[in-house]
């Protein structure tokens, strides 16, 4: 088994020239470096896909004689060199000087707790972009060389593998963790076994295992609760991301929140600000008080010490998507707790009670909001909702002064970003822009590159996608895995030529999926038009208990499979990381159909601008910020009217008959869509400089880690 000490390497088989591939596949740094990615899939590009362009596997099954080879290739020698000399230089960096006084004197962090990470494919402990968010935050990071620390689960069975079934509904299936081949490593206790830390005041007694990611320079530490001195029960809490049963859902708060700290102490992390991304780890609050009294706080002052060093980062405008845990189960796991605190019942439930609601339960967003001295939303449009939805909270303060601020999610730019495109911008704006990315300046730049160059290129992602697609539906069939119609729809008859639509995101009922089919007698024109045809290429999950999200995609299913469509509508089943890129970097519209005001952010659309897809979408989230009126088309959306649906989509309809296909059919006589290239340069120029990850990054240090830090070394 891979730890973080054993002496004992992990590829025996690799000749000793290039012992530094181990180090490289277990830092997931190489993910978003495209020459060190080249290393690895220069060894054999077909074991680098069967793979799924995992280093970490790929190198467990290649024959020695194979990398011997390498290590006797001058080539392949002087790149690894290359690679190897930038990677040990991003190692050692110092400090972002952007916080000096997180210096190694006072051993000073942010320890970021977060539910899920979206990392890499290999690692599937996301569910969508809450854990894309928390992953590129992750990398942003590293980047910038902030002493960053981050918690989360280790997810064995993931989250879900979606099969769609001959009837359309969603089938979810398990595909438990091949650890031994991720880039995950136990983390050893001074006996030389994986640490094991206890959760406090639980009972019976909660254990957790711990693993640590390596993100570049930072350590993502994952509790497990599958150890043997575990029961059963207690064994499972960590088996799958967002657990449907509320109870084991409550349990996996506990072990993440109390926990988290608990193992934090015991690597030796003392003195960090506290960011809660979300309101999953909230219960983290309670343990770090209880630390501040056992160090001879009384409860009020321990509570200010960890108001003053948390930034609590909510998601979610959408009710429903807060937990709230029942008072009678709450009292079940925290009896024992709260005389801990020094507080009774009815002390502890009160910090948890949504004014607006206080029968409905313990509220974990109401309780992170109490106890967190900064406070922000995901966009500017989800802080004005996020300060009405909590108002009760400040009954004294007018809406507007409601202590909720923003930061604006971002994208991390080198995970996201098509390596061609990069190549492309490194030839016009210069090799050192990823440096810089969050400078505007550089970003004229843009209108540098030649038409025909930027249309070429994303012609060719345009291309990889659908073959992507394509070979997704015939892998499919040839496993026996379902009907022919079922297959058909999955995409085998898209068309390159064709303008085409891409659709992906989480299928819950507010994002609309099927909004565009409001009037399909008038769509369907669009799709057998023969001269300008529009084809949509959808994907996403609809979690597992939702079965009103599962309704809409078995809908969408069986419209895809109607021959009178055309074959112009796929669903591509099972949406994760490696999809997600190719459908960014290839479609050439990014469609969003929210209902208002229920997108938080929308970082999906981020990721498509910056490889020049231009949004089409209603003005919410994000979009409300980075619309300008020239990379993209905004849909204003108006609730009172009759049919405010209907008037969504009417509008969507008329932007596509009399802008949207017009433009892209316009044509020069070498057959470039010269202004639409325009377009999509105008796109890349908004979403590259501000909704970057970098800027956000930037901006939580500068709006919150710099005000709190004088709290947390006072620790």
């Amino acid at each position: 088994m891979k730890n973080n000490y054993t002496a004992q390497p992990l590829f025996p088989h690799l000749p000793e020239r290039l012992a530094g591939l181990e180090e490289l596949a277990e830092n997931l740094w190489w993910s978003w470096n495209p020459g060190a990615r080249m290393l690895f899939k220069a060894l054999d590009r077909q074991a680098w896909k069967e793979s799924g362009h995992n280093p970490d596997k790929m190198l467990r099954e290649l024959p020695r004689e194979l990398l011997e080879k390498a290590g006797a290739d001058a080539d392949y020698i002087r790149q690894f060199d290359e690679v190897m000399a930038v990677f040990h230089r991003t190692m050692q960096k110092k400090t972002c000087n952007l916080l000096a006084p997180f210096s190694s004197d006072h051993k000073l962090a942010v320890a970021y707790f977060s539910a899920e990470y979206g990392l890499h494919r290999s690692l599937p402990f996301y569910a969508g972009g809450l854990g894309f968010l928390a992953g590129d935050y992750l990398k942003e990071c590293s980047d910038l060389s902030v002493p960053l620390v981050a918690v989360g689960f280790m997810y064995p069975d993931g989250y879900l593998r979606q099969q769609v079934r001959d009837d359309g509904w969603q089938a979810d299936l398990v595909e438990p963790l091949e650890r031994e081949a991720a880039p995950i490593s136990r983390v050893m206790d001074k006996e030389g076994r994986q640490l094991v830390v206890t959760v406090p005041l639980t009972d019976p007694p909660i254990h957790v295992a711990v693993w640590k990611v390596a993100v570049g320079r930072v350590s993502l530490y994952l509790m497990d609760t599958d150890v043997e001195s575990n029961s059963p029960w207690n064994r499972a809490i960590t088996a799958r991301l967002y657990a449907g049963d509320l109870e084991q859902r409550l349990r996996q708060e506990i072990v993440l929140g109390i926990g988290g700290p608990t193992v934090l102490k015991t690597l030796g992390i003392d003195h960090y600000l506290l960011h809660l991304n979300e309101g999953h780890a909230a219960f983290a609050l309670l343990e770090r008080i209880r630390g501040h009294l056992q160090s001879g706080n009384d409860f009020a002052a321990a509570r200010r010490k960890v108001i003053d060093s948390t930034i609590f980062t909510t998601h979610t405008p959408v009710p429903a998507g807060h937990d709230v845990f029942p008072f009678q189960m709450i009292g079940t796991y925290f009896d024992s707790y709260w005389p801990a605190l020094g507080l009774d019942r009815d002390a502890f439930i009160n910090m948890g009670i949504h004014p607006e609601q206080p029968a409905a339960g313990f509220n974990m967003t109401a309780f992170a909001l109490r106890l967190s001295g900064c406070r922000n939303a995901v966009s500017k449009r989800h802080a004005e909702v996020s300060r009405k939805m909590w108002r009760s909270l400040w009954p004294n303060l007018p809406e507007n002064q409601v202590p909720i601020d923003y930061v604006t999610n971002g994208v991390h730019v080198p995970t996201w970003i098509e390596p061609r495109i990069k190549r492309l911008l490194d030839t016009y704006l210069g090799t050192d822009w990823l440096d810089k990315h969050d400078d505007p300046v550089i970003w004229q730049r843009i209108d540098t590159i030649p038409d025909i160059e930027l249309w070429k290129t994303h012609y060719w992602l345009k291309v990889k996608l659908i073959d992507a697609v394509r070979e997704r539906a015939r892998l499919r069939w040839a496993d026996g895995g379902g009907s022919s119609s079922v297959m058909l729809a999955g995409g085998a008859f898209l068309d390159p030529s064709v303008l085409t639509i891409g659709f992906a995101r989480r299928f819950a009922t507010y994002k609309r999926a099927l909004l565009i089919f409001q009037d399909l007698e008038r769509l369907k024109k669009h799709f057998k038009d023969r001269w300008r045809p529009i084809q949509i290429i959808f994907a996403g999950k609809a979690h597992p208990a939702d079965d009103p999200g599962k309704v809409v995609l078995q809908n969408l299913i069986n419209l895809s499979r109607d021959p009178r469509i055309g074959g112009r509508v796929a669903f591509v089943e099972d949406y994760g990381e490696q999809l997600a890129q190719y459908l960014v970097h290839g479609v050439d519209i990014w469609l969003n159909t929210p209902l208002p005001p229920f997108e938080a952010c929308g970082t999906s659309g981020m990721k498509a601008a910056l490889n020049g897809v231009p949004h089409l979408s209603l003005l919410d989230g994000w979009w409300e910020e980075g619309f300008n009126g020239k990379n993209g088309w905004a849909v204003e959306h108006d609730a009172n009217a009759e049919n405010p649906d209907g008037n969504d989509a009417e509008k969507i309809y008329r932007l596509l008959e009399k802008q949207i296909i017009p433009l892209y059919y316009q044509v020069s006589d070498n057959g470039i869509p010269i202004k639409w290239v325009r377009l999509m340069k105008e796109t890349v120029k908004r979403a590259a400089c501000g909704f970057s990850a970098r800027r956000m990054v930037k901006q939580y240090i500068e709006k919150f880690y710099s005000s709190s830090i004088k709290h947390a070394l006072e620790d």
